[in-house]
């Protein structure tokens, strides 16, 4: 499946969820629908996954924890905010890099329209 394919069904479960639910609920709860409906697709997920950071002969266990990995080529960072600050996609670029993954997803479903809360971020894709 390629990233664009996966882009694709992530931002419709994404509509779909803030379809039926709207803005306004934590972030942890719509991580779970999330999680819930793209494994119902058949998609491997992870969730809070603990991704190591390397420094020189520095290895610590736990750098960051994504939200989600999909199909080990997707991040998807959600957030349940106001507004998205300047550094949330530059982070989710840096998680790009980190994991070797392509595609980025940055979802904040705390907007009245969830197409202004989806950002699509590459590295090298």
């Amino acid at each position: 499946m390629t990233e664009n394919e996966l882009s694709k069904i992530i931002v419709n479960v994404a509509y779909q969820i803030h379809t039926q639910l709207g803005p306004g609920l934590l972030e942890s709860v719509y991580e779970e629908i999330m999680h819930y409906e793209l494994v119902k697709q058949g998609l491997k997920v992870e969730r809070q996954k603990p991704i190591p950071v390397i420094w020189n002969e520095l290895k610590m266990e736990i750098g960051f924890r994504s939200d989600l990995i999909v199909e080990n080529s997707a991040i998807v960072e959600l957030k349940s905010i106001e507004t998205i600050a300047p550094v949330h996609p530059k982070q989710l670029l840096t998680y790009l890099i980190l994991t070797n993954c392509k595609l980025g997803l940055l979802i904040n479903f705390n907007e009245p329209l969830i197409k202004n809360g989806i950002t699509r971020i590459v590295n090298n894709l």
